[in-house]
């Protein structure tokens, strides 16, 4: 029986779908072009910097925005953070290291696995950066840690790791006043629905947890506003309306999931004796006549009459 199942496993057909049927773009041309996306994007948030007085107006307009709408409190969040040293160390941790490494890994994933799926991703991550780039330059936004209407504390400079320098104006790596939209909500969102998109387990909607806890951790550390967030997905959005996705994997039509079976011969149930089957009679020879002396001819059934 398990050489059967064997057998018939190995004779299933997959349908072909873009995982299967996209090429997969060269690895050279692909690592130049993310390396190139990527320091557009580092130096051009640069651009944003020595605007400082632009950037708490706007903090002090998205503040009351929030407050407008009823929105939660950024507190709200932090103050759960701020129960134990261990969870607001972890969760600057999460805001340091999980950003790229996770966007990375699921582009190379998509890459070896999903080309099709790859190049959506791709074109969909670099339009949804540029267009952040574009609010970055226009409109600087100091972070709610820097807000002091807002009364919430600087966790990684207090707990630490911090990935910032201790002022703005000291800070040759980053830029601190572009915090609309946060571009660590909205890569994770991408990095959710893209995986949502090219799997096929049951299992795949966990992967919202990511963008949900990137959420949490983005908030409770005080590094962006809800709004910003809220304007992630918006752009997001909109990128993805205007760029096609690639169809889902399909899956195996239930029919040809189930393996092919020898059948099976019929046993005896314990403890029955086995069944004996009558043996073949025999055909006699006709005998011939005795007054002709000739062998009878054989008779026509009815039916074939």
């Amino acid at each position: 029986m398990f050489a059967g199942i064997t057998t018939g496993a190995r004779r299933q057909t997959r349908p072909a779908g873009p995982e299967t049927t996209a090429a997969r773009p060269p690895l050279v041309r692909e690592l130049l072009l993310v390396t190139a996306l990527f320091l557009v994007y580092k130096f051009g948030r640069q651009l944003a910097n020595g605007h400082e007085a632009r950037a708490f107006d706007n903090a002090d307009r998205v503040w009351s925005w929030e407050r407008a709408l009823h929105l939660p409190g950024e507190g709200a969040v932090q103050h759960l953070l701020l129960h134990g040293d261990t969870l607001v160390k972890a969760a600057n941790t999460f805001y340091a290291t999980v950003h790229f490494p996770a966007t990375v890994a699921f582009l190379v994933y998509l890459y070896l696995r999903r080309p099709g799926h790859y190049l959506w991703s791709r074109r969909v991550l670099a339009g949804l950066t540029a267009a952040a780039l574009v609010l970055h330059i226009t409109v600087p936004l100091a972070p709610p840690r820097m807000l002091t209407t807002a009364g919430l504390v600087d966790t990684a400079q207090v707990y630490g790791p911090s990935v910032y320098a201790s002022t703005p104006d000291t800070d040759t790596m980053a830029n601190q006043f572009a915090a609309m939209p946060s571009l660590h909500f909205g890569w994770a969102l991408m990095v959710a629905i893209g995986m949502i998109m090219a799997t096929r387990s049951r299992w795949r909607w966990l992967w919202l947890l990511h963008p949900l806890l990137t959420l949490l951790v983005v908030v409770g550390t005080a590094n962006h506003y809800w709004l910003d967030a809220i304007v992630a997905t918006a752009l997001l959005g909109t990128v993805l309306y205007f760029v096609p996705a690639p169809k889902r994997p399909t899956q195996l039509p239930a029919a040809s999931k189930r393996a092919v079976r020898r059948p099976s011969v019929p046993q005896n149930a314990p403890g029955t004796p086995p069944q004996s089957h009558p043996a073949p009679v025999p055909q006699q020879a006709p005998v011939p006549s005795a007054v002709s002396g000739r062998t009878p001819a054989p008779q026509l059934s009815e039916a074939v009459r």
